[in-house]
């Protein structure tokens, strides 16, 4: 690990002696640091706020469980005070700039979380995520941020910002450290009262998944929205295809965190505190935390109708795609602007996260490039509350494919770490006709989540017939002597075979399904033709595949004849 010293106002308190409870465990050799709104037992709890500060009768339920995993504890890290923020510049003990440039800021409110790992001053950290903070600074200095499924964590032992909202997330340089450290932090936990036992997928998604992307990036500055284009390549290459979706009610959903009452929830996370001491917080935490004092049960009531209406609306994205790509952050900010406008910015900087939690949604902030101007530049992927694993699967395919180094170290990415993920039992069918890509039936391949492997051809011992009155037109492939056929191009795919059977029931007469040989000499399921529909049939073998008959056979007359 290569570890780059600075004073990056990242720390709030790093003892001498880092804190380790167990020699072995899952975790053993690695260290991390916490947020400083994370008790760690004897340690002081500042949430950035001297006035607040208090020592922890106990460690937070997630601390423990990863000193009991082996990690070593190196110390508490800053963050934008009472985690109200996304810009990393809301604290008293000072700015956490960015890990690439100091002058920019480096997200927050989890800014020392994400820098002092960027930098590679510890391996791991934990951050917290109301409204992106466990995924913003990540996206500002080049490194993973997984924000869970609510209630996945416990949140015991972590003071909230919005009690209902708050996940305990997790920053690492690469997904599958962080996936290693999701694995030991997951447990259901009744001291805390949104812990909850939520079954998680286990299964990738398809192949030839479907990836949502916003209809509206105008938050975006040029640098990001060029990045953002690059990285949709780049989720194209790993077999997805895009699907534009309306993003009016996301953004509307986003605006209630702040401009509804249920903002009324930060003021009643620090209630006491705040009534005796509001002088002690400073701008503009004091006017964010403080408007929640106007509101009443009523105005809650109607912000959660509304809240409700518009997640029926957004629902209604879900049914085109199978997961939901964002720019992580739409800009980079310097810290003087955003000292000097820091609520317009920082709304910016929340563009496309502060909706995320609202909506119960599961997320994961991974590096995809750097933008024109060299800055990092990262996407969101996100999918409703139990897909965590198959976020991290392909967030760990999109991290190792686009050539960056770990956060500000460096270092090149380390191979792909194997994760709990089990993919369901297949099968593998060569179609041959009207089953190929682009073709009429290629839909009863696709609708059964099954995926294209290859293109290849049969053995040379096939022959290959146009069968007459079949709608749409279909083929017969015939196996036969040696020397007496040719190699027939052909498409393999694998699919559920929870769904192989439904397909076979699909197949009429006289075709079927049979062993097929391929060029390879290997055997598959594929279709096969009854010899007694080609008698009589057009031999089309000599075209080698049923495109290049298709191809010659919608030619017009005229032109065959010249």
């Amino acid at each position: 690990m290569v570890q780059v010293e600075s004073n990056t106002n990242a720390w709030l308190h790093r003892p001498d002696q880092p804190l380790r409870t167990r020699e072995e465990g899952p975790l053993k050799g690695l260290r991390f640091a916490v947020k400083d709104n994370i008790d760690v037992q004897t340690w002081p709890t500042t949430a950035a706020c001297p006035a607040f500060a208090r020592t922890a009768p106990a460690h937070a339920t997630v601390v423990q469980r990863l000193l009991d995993a082996g990690a070593t504890l190196d110390g508490k890290t800053n963050l934008d005070q009472f985690a109200c923020g996304l810009n990393g510049t809301r604290s008293p003990y000072g700015p956490v700039p960015n890990a690439f440039d100091p002058t920019l800021v480096s997200g927050g409110s989890s800014s020392g979380s994400a820098v002092v790992v960027a930098r590679g001053e510890v391996d791991f950290s934990l951050g917290t995520d109301t409204a992106g903070s466990g995924r913003v600074p990540a996206g500002l200095n080049n490194i993973v941020g997984l924000k869970p499924s609510r209630g996945l964590i416990s949140a015991h032992g972590v003071l909230p910002a919005a009690q209902s909202l708050d996940c305990v997330s997790i920053f690492a340089r690469t997904v599958g450290l962080a996936a290693r450290v999701f694995a030991q932090a997951v447990a259901h936990d009744p001291q805390d009262p949104y812990s909850r036992e939520l079954p998680l997928v286990t299964t990738p998604w398809p192949a030839g998944f479907r990836f949502g992307v916003p209809d509206d990036l105008s938050a975006c500055d040029a640098p990001s929205r060029a990045a953002f284009e690059r990285a949709i390549e780049q989720l194209k290459a790993q077999g997805g295809t895009p699907v534009t979706f309306d993003y009016q009610p996301f953004a509307e959903i986003a605006d209630l965190l702040y401009e509804s009452a249920l903002v009324a929830e930060r003021y009643a996370a620090i209630r006491r505190f705040f009534d005796e001491h509001e002088a002690d917080v400073i701008e503009p935490v004091r006017g964010i935390v403080g408007r929640g004092r106007a509101y009443s049960a009523a105005d809650w009531c109607e912000a959660q109708v509304r809240l409700q209406a518009l997640s029926q609306r957004a629902r209604a994205a879900w049914k085109g795609m199978d997961v939901m790509v964002v720019p992580t952050m739409p800009i980079h900010a310097s810290i003087v602007d955003m000292q000097a406008d820091p609520v317009a910015l920082n709304r910016r900087l929340g563009a496309y996260t502060n909706f995320v939690n609202l909506l119960d949604y599961a997320a994961l902030s991974v590096p995809t490039g750097l933008r024109p101007d060299g800055l990092p530049f990262g996407v969101t992927l996100i999918a409703p509350a139990g897909m965590d694993w198959p976020l991290i699967e392909l967030g760990q395919r999109l991290h190792h494919a686009s050539g960056l180094t770990q956060g500000a170290t460096g270092e090149a990415l380390p191979p792909p770490e194997p994760l709990p993920l089990h993919e369901e039992p297949r099968v593998r069918v060569a179609v041959v006709g009207a089953h190929l890509s682009g073709m009429p039936l290629n839909g009863q391949l696709t609708e059964r989540d099954a995926r294209l492997l290859q293109t290849t051809t049969t053995s040379a011992d096939y022959r290959f017939f146009a069968l007459p009155g079949t709608t749409p037109p279909k083929p017969g492939l015939l196996r036969v002597a040696p020397g007496q056929g040719a190699a027939i191009a052909v498409e393999v795919w694998d699919m559920p075979l929870r769904h192989y059977g439904g397909f076979v029931a699909l197949i009429p007469a006289p075709l079927g399904i049979g062993s097929l040989e391929l060029a390879s000499g290997e055997r598959v399921q594929g279709f096969v033709c009854e010899h007694a529909a080609t008698l009589g049939a057009l031999d089309i073998t000599h075209h080698g595949g049923w495109r290049a008959y298709m191809a010659q056979a919608s030619r017009p007359a005229s032109a065959l004849s010249t």
